[in-house]
């Protein structure tokens, strides 16, 4: 099992030029998995602390306290993988 399988419930939405891709993250596992984004992402702004426009690397994306994140501008389920990678080790 990968790193993304231990914290992914499911994505949503298609990959391409100007998608955005929801990622649900697994109800027992959503408080691990934001602790560790915000440790790697800078946050850029937060919303009445329940939604968080942070950034990582070249990649914008917005992560919700329910366990939701929202990439922008994801070119295909690689690269998702890639960055998920990172920011959730």
């Amino acid at each position: 099992m990968t790193i993304v399988e231990d914290y992914v419930a499911r994505i949503e939405g298609a990959c391409g030029a100007e998608k955005d891709v929801i990622v649900v993250f697994k109800y027992d596992k959503k408080d691990e998995a934001l602790a560790n984004i915000f440790k790697k992402a800078e946050l850029k702004r937060s919303l009445a602390g329940i939604i968080h426009e942070m950034t990582f690397k070249n990649y914008t994306f917005r992560v919700y306290s329910s366990g939701k994140a929202i990439f922008r501008s994801i070119k295909n389920k690689e690269e998702l993988n890639g960055i998920l990678t990172e920011l959730l080790l």
